[in-house]
C-alpha cells in the first residue's frame, strides 16, 4: 500500500501539471449531453413517458461516458510509462510488482471523480433535478466507483500491449461508444429488433437503469445486481489479463 501511495502521488502530480487531460475528458461528454438535450432531445422526448425530464433521463449515460473518456487517458499514461522504461526501472527496485498498476488505476478513478463532478454541475445548470436521498446518492457513487475501477482495469490492457500511442487510444476507444448502443439516450423499445436485443443485454443498460431509478427514487429491482455483476466480473477478468500482460512485458 505504501508503494502504491507513492506512485499514485507521482501520477497525480503529472495529471495536475497537465489539467488539459481532465478538461478534455470533461468537455467531450458535456458536449454530447448538450447535443442530445438541445438538438435531439425534443424528438426523443416524444417516446418517453409524459412528464419525464430528458436531462434526468440521459444523465446516467453521460456519467458512464465521462468515466470511459477518462479511462482512454489511462491507457495513454500506461503506454507512456512503458515506453519510457518506467516499469522496468520500478521492477528493478524492491517494491511490489502490482503497485505500479494499482497507482495508475487509482489515479484514473480520482480523475474520474473530478470529471463526473463537473458533468453534474453542468447538468444542474441545464435542469437536472433529483429527489434522491443520502442512501440513493451513496449507491450511485458506489456504482460509478465500481464502474470506474472495472473500465480502468480494462483500459490498462491496451496501454500495456499496444505498439503505438494511437494503438493504445484506439483499443480503449470502443468503451466510449458503448453507452450510445444502450438505453442511455433513448428507450430500447424504439430500436430495431437486433439492436434492441444487443442494447438490453449489454453491461451499460443495467448500470444506466439502476442509476436512473436511484435518481428518481424508484424501485431498482434486480437491475442493481446485474449491474454490479457486470462491473465486478469485468474488473476481475480485466485485472487477470492486465497482470499477465504486465508480467509478460517485464520478462
Amino acid at each position: 500500500m505504501r508503494n502504491t501511495a507513492i506512485l499514485f502521488l507521482r501520477l497525480m502530480k503529472h495529471i495536475l501539471r497537465s489539467p488539459e487531460t481532465i478538461f478534455s475528458a470533461m468537455v467531450q461528454p458535456v458536449a454530447i449531453m448538450l447535443l442530445f438535450v438541445y438538438v435531439f432531445g425534443g424528438a426523443i422526448k416524444a417516446s418517453l413517458p409524459h412528464g419525464v425530464n430528458y436531462v434526468n433521463f440521459q444523465l446516467p449515460g453521460i456519467l458512464v461516458m465521462a468515466i470511459a473518456y477518462n479511462t482512454s487517458y489511462t491507457a495513454l499514461r500506461m503506454f507512456s510509462d512503458k515506453g519510457k522504461g518506467i516499469f522496468n526501472r520500478l521492477n528493478s527496485m524492491p517494491i511490489h510488482r502490482s503497485s505500479a498498476l494499482w497507482a495508475h488505476v487509482l489515479a484514473s478513478v480520482v480523475s474520474s471523480v473530478f470529471t463526473v463532478t463537473m458533468v453534474f454541475a453542468v447538468a444542474l445548470l441545464i435542469g437536472f433535478r433529483s429527489g434522491a436521498g443520502f442512501w440513493q446518492w451513496l449507491a450511485v457513487a458506489g456504482i460509478l466507483a465500481t464502474l470506474s475501477l472495472a473500465l480502468t482495469w480494462l483500459a490498462v490492457i491496451p496501454g500495456l500491449v499496444a505498439k503505438t500511442t494511437d494503438g493504445a487510444s484506439f483499443l480503449a476507444f470502443p468503451l466510449i461508444f458503448l453507452p450510445l448502443f444502450s438505453s442511455a439516450f433513448a428507450p430500447t423499445e424504439t430500436m430495431p429488433k437486433v439492436l434492441r436485443l444487443f442494447a438490453e443485454n449489454q453491461p451499460v443498460t443495467p448500470i444506466v437503469e439502476t442509476i436512473r431509478a436511484l435518481f428518481n427514487r424508484e424501485p431498482i429491482g434486480n437491475e442493481i445486481w446485474v449491474a454490479l455483476a457486470w462491473c465486478l466480473g469485468t474488473m476481475a477478468v480485466a485485472w487477470f489479463f492486465a497482470m499477465r500482460a504486465y508480467k509478460r512485458g517485464m520478462q
